[in-house]
């Protein structure tokens, strides 16, 4: 028995015939296990820093009705709709982010969150998925002929959104725009010689990061060499997927999450390893590898040029955050402050990603007659 009858001709009747079903059980059971991850990874973690028992896990779950609302009414979007969402996102979130360098809480050396009453937001959180659709439409408008500068908007506007993260400092937030960035210059099919120019920017950029930030070559020389600093939490990590072993040690067992400061964030993936096993843990891989795989194919079924950049964008955008987080988990890369899509706490990210996969599924959803109409 289906939740609403084909004949169904409401908006969630038809939202429900068109979008992405697949996609969307997948991501419900991250948000099921992000659920199960907030119990148990941050009550140790609170308790540790003398806060109440379940203050991050209650938290976490005040957030995520709103993330999911974002997911659903993001999904209900047409394309151009999508488009509009993303302009208006990005927007305000830029100005936000401007306002980090006057009224922005320092942490850890930078200026990200922005403290509203007792929650604090990180506004670049949202510049990811919304530049992501933004530059998709400059992209495909100049192809098109719709615009004649697009390509120059979308590298200026680009340039100077990198700026402002580099500003704070957020250098793996600029990585991360950066790749999806490069990835929808690729697709759009602009000219070699440019392509060359990116990627020669990219490791000036590098360079010039690691020479500049000093956090960015503390983090890299502990990568290469990892007796040259402090490696604490990655040896911890390390520790917890070796005591999980294939089954784990069950779930509220570990031990390493009551000595891991960033375990229910950063870390996440480690707390798993360790309570639930390598089993669980490569059917978490599994599921982003099928979200993005799902979303690429798709994206290649679409005839329109903004929808197969706008869902070639937030597909890498999605996937990649998701192999940052694991492989600094497992030693993989140089350690960077991201989260787990859905699973790992963060309120800015968490409502960031409902946006991001919201989105999604709306670009992706099946549309016939007018619906086909951007």
């Amino acid at each position: 028995m289906t939740v609403f009858a084909r004949s169904d001709t409401s908006v969630l009747g038809r939202w429900w015939w068109t979008v992405d079903r697949w996609t969307l059980t997948a991501v419900g059971a991250l948000i099921a296990f992000g659920i199960i991850m907030a119990l148990a990874a941050s009550p140790a973690v609170a308790e540790r820093i003398g806060l109440d028992y379940f203050y991050f896990a209650r938290r976490q779950l005040i957030y995520l009705p709103i993330a999911v609302a974002l997911l659903i009414g993001g999904s209900l979007l047409s394309p151009r709709g999508v488009f509009r969402a993303a302009t208006v996102t990005l927007a305000i979130f830029t100005i936000l982010v401007l306002a980090t360098f006057v009224f922005g809480t320092e942490i850890k050396g930078a200026r990200r969150w922005i403290a509203l009453g007792p929650i604090s937001v990180q506004p670049s959180e949202f510049l990811k998925p919304a530049f992501a659709v933004v530059a998709a439409w400059l992209f495909a408008a100049a192809r098109n002929g719709e615009l004649r500068h697009g390509n120059l908007m979308c590298m200026g506007a680009y340039a100077a959104l990198v700026g402002l993260l580099l500003l704070q400092p957020d250098v793996g937030m600029a990585v991360v725009i950066s790749s999806v960035w490069a990835c929808q210059f690729f697709l759009a099919g602009l000219p070699l010689y440019w392509a060359a120019a990116l990627a020669i920017g990219g490791i000036a950029g590098f360079i010039g990061a690691y020479f500049t930030l000093h956090h960015v070559a503390s983090r890299v020389d502990r990568f290469l060499d990892p007796s040259s600093g402090d490696s604490y939490q990655v040896d911890r990590s390390l520790e917890a997927f070796m005591n999980g072993g294939l089954f784990g040690r069950g779930p509220g067992e570990g031990t390493v999450k009551e000595v891991l400061p960033d375990a229910h964030s950063d870390f996440v993936f480690a707390v798993a390893g360790e309570e639930f096993g390598l089993f669980v843990c490569l059917i978490l891989v599994s599921l982003f590898g099928f979200i993005v795989l799902r979303g690429f194919a798709k994206a290649l079924q679409e005839t329109d040029l903004f929808i197969l950049l706008a869902t070639s964008g937030l597909v890498v955008q999605f996937g990649l955050q998701a192999v940052i987080n694991m492989g600094s988990t497992l030693r993989l890369m140089p350690t960077k402050g991201m989260t787990l899509p859905f699973v790992s706490y963060g309120g800015s990210s968490l409502i960031a990603m409902g946006l991001c996969v919201g989105f999604l599924l709306a670009l992706t959803r099946r549309r016939v007659g007018a619906e086909a109409q951007r």
